[in-house]
């Protein structure tokens, strides 16, 4: 029973986290125990700290009920968003607000077997350095590219962890449950939990970044596929342009749509001559490269706009396909290429006026994420959050301590 009531108790902390506001019965309802139980159980955590009253719920005609929320500073989760050049790693509150600065590296991918060492080295150092009480920590969270077998802890494309899980490799060194997953899932994640595909049954999640990343939500749930690799719509085979892609294969979505793409053309559009508020370009920094074309068609630069306005209408094509295959009810772009906001949406929308059958796609919407650059870190802190009643790594947590002393006193 001990073990249970702990269960039931994190159930609630984690449907507090992602719902934010919930009365005792909706909270009954969502973690399948009685109004009595439940009750109990939220009193309990009331009593020690970690949940709050926040007032009544907005009047429907009846009795207003009492709504709980989850007090931000009890649990804390460390989230790690990777991408194939750049790393961010920081610690979140149950708001998921930055509880210390983002720690920004510059770490390739591709061939580098220091790769993961580094990372955990680095989640070690932030957590040593923030002052938070290790206890507090449920865990770390991390999205990576690559194809991901988020249940195995293994990464096929990137971060050897010799012979052992990634999950392990770095539990091992940080005392902390870890949890993986591919990055434009965890994208997909934090739009469905607390951005645009939230109440949305069907939705597709475009992670635009160096290349073409996609999270699935069916049914509204997140969807993995049978060995978490589905959503490669990066190597969907779309041009016949003889362009080498990263997978090894040539013509991929990825060769004319990613960012990667769009600042070598820009590149090599300069040195052609085009007049352009860009100029000199870090050929060898491709993240400053990139800002500097988004800020310019920020500004109206007409050169960044078409080669902004080129990629947008590359993805369109491949949304186009998706869109026949599924049906979607809405299309966000999120990840790191949002930040160019609405000049995406008129390239995508044009490429499925022109390659999509018009019922098909009469029904879609197209929308900006507000989440941004910032929704695989918030990706990352949802999915520790996600697993927390399931977490299998034994830790004395705060948490633990406050719900195994409130069972032992039963």
């Amino acid at each position: 029973m001990g073990e249970k009531s702990l269960l039931y108790r994190r159930k609630i902390m984690k449907q507090l986290y992602f719902s934010k506001m919930l009365s005792c019965a909706d909270l009954s309802d969502k973690i399948g125990k009685s109004l009595p139980l439940t009750t109990k159980m939220l009193n309990e955590l009331i009593d020690n700290g970690f949940v709050t009253e926040t007032g009544y719920a907005a009047s429907t005609g009846g009795r207003r009920p009492i709504m709980y929320s989850i007090k931000p500073d009890v649990v804390y989760v460390v989230a790690v968003a990777m991408d194939q050049l750049i790393t961010r790693i920081a610690i979140m509150d149950m708001q998921n607000r930055y509880l210390t600065g983002i720690e920004k590296m510059e770490l390739p991918l591709a061939n580098n077997p220091k790769a993961l060492p580094v990372v955990a080295e680095k989640i070690a150092e932030l957590i040593t350095t923030s002052g938070i009480d290790r206890s507090k920590i449920a865990g770390i969270g991390i999205g990576m590219p690559g194809f991901v077998d988020a249940t195995k802890g293994i990464n096929h494309t990137f971060l050897d962890a010799g012979g052992k899980s990634i999950n392990e490799y770095i539990s091992e060194k940080i005392k902390l449950p870890v949890f993986i997953d591919n990055d434009s899932s965890l994208i997909a994640l934090a739009e469905l939990k607390f951005g645009a595909a939230r109440k949305k049954k069907n939705a597709m999640v475009i992670n635009a970044s160096w290349g073409v990343g996609l999270g699935l939500v069916l049914n509204g749930e997140l969807f993995r596929g049978q060995n978490g690799f589905a959503g490669e719509l990066s190597h969907i085979p779309l041009f016949n342009n003889n362009k080498l892609c990263s997978c090894g294969k040539s013509g991929c979505l990825e060769t004319e749509a990613s960012l990667q793409v769009v600042v070598q053309k820009a590149i090599e559009g300069l040195k052609a001559g085009k007049v352009s508020l860009v100029d000199d370009l870090p050929a060898d920094h491709v993240e400053q490269a990139c800002d500097a074309i988004v800020a310019a068609a920020g500004k109206g630069d007409k050169f960044a706009i078409e080669l902004l306005s080129e990629a947008g209408y590359n993805i369109g094509r491949g949304v186009a396909i998706l869109i026949h295959l599924l049906n979607p009810q809405i299309i966000i772009l999120s990840g790191r290429g949002s930040s160019a906001g609405k000049i995406w949406q008129a390239p995508i929308q044009q490429a499925l006026n022109e390659h999509c059958i018009p019922k098909l796609a009469a029904n879609t919407e197209i929308e900006i994420s507000s989440l941004g650059y910032h929704a695989e870190m918030i990706g990352a802190a949802a999915l520790v959050m996600d697993n927390y009643e399931k977490s299998s790594l034994k830790k004395d947590t705060a948490t633990e301590k406050v719900e195994l002393s409130a069972v032992s006193s039963n």
